[in-house]
């Protein structure tokens, strides 16, 4: 399922900053500091200071190219937040409802195109409670909710789960897990085949395992 993720609010608070700083490294490895800061609207000293706090953190990482110019990329610590705080970002604004609705239906139907009739959700939360709503007008059933940390054994009219194998037959399963969905996704993979798991852009999910990343 092709998975595009955008942000076109500028950064305002330290969360915002530091969302779109990691945001522009993953669309565009060769940029310079002062195109970053142009990027995300800040002055230049300021974008140094978050660059640095990346790095030193373990989400960035520099590397030397010629003409004493440095290569920034993500590591597999920098996707998980990334995920995380897009899924924080959205969460809280207006727009995750309507941007959540039409990338459910859209997964939903994608599914069904491929005769998944039996869909697995993993995680509880508001994500979940969308798509049951969704799945009412789309010919797929929603067999459950997988989820490790669950309090509660029904939500959003579905059975709650904590082992993965507890639901059943399962066709296809969709990340809804809006805390730690990088998290939540690397370890669907070795449990279940990868191209049946369904991520959204809202989410702010890398798809690149963490195999092929090496030891960025």
């Amino acid at each position: 399922m092709p998975q595009t993720s955008s942000n076109n609010n500028k950064p305002e608070g330290d969360s915002e900053i530091l969302l779109e700083l990691l945001n522009v490294v993953h669309e565009n490895n060769d940029l310079t500091q002062r195109s970053m800061a142009n990027e995300l609207g800040i002055a230049l000293g300021l974008a140094n200071t978050y660059l640095k706090r990346c790095v030193l953190k373990g989400y960035i990482k520099a590397r030397q190219i010629p003409s004493n110019r440095y290569s920034y990329y993500l590591t597999p610590n920098g996707f998980a937040e990334k995920s995380r705080l897009t899924a924080e970002y959205l969460s809280s604004s207006f727009n995750f409802f309507r941007r959540a609705k039409g990338q459910c239906l859209e997964s939903l139907r994608y599914a069904s195109a491929r005769n998944w009739n039996r869909i697995g959700l993993v995680g509880v939360g508001d994500l979940a409670e969308i798509y049951a709503l969704c799945a009412l007008d789309q010919q797929v059933n929603l067999i459950g909710i997988y989820d490790l940390e669950a309090t509660r054994e029904q939500f959003a009219g579905l059975s709650v789960a904590k082992q993965l194998r507890s639901l059943g037959e399962v066709d296809a399963l969709i990340v809804t897990d809006t805390k730690s969905p990088q998290h939540t996704f690397d370890q669907l993979c070795g449990e279940f085949p990868i191209e049946r798991i369904l991520t959204l852009p809202v989410l702010g999910i890398s798809r690149t395992s963490l195999s092929e990343l090496g030891d960025t």
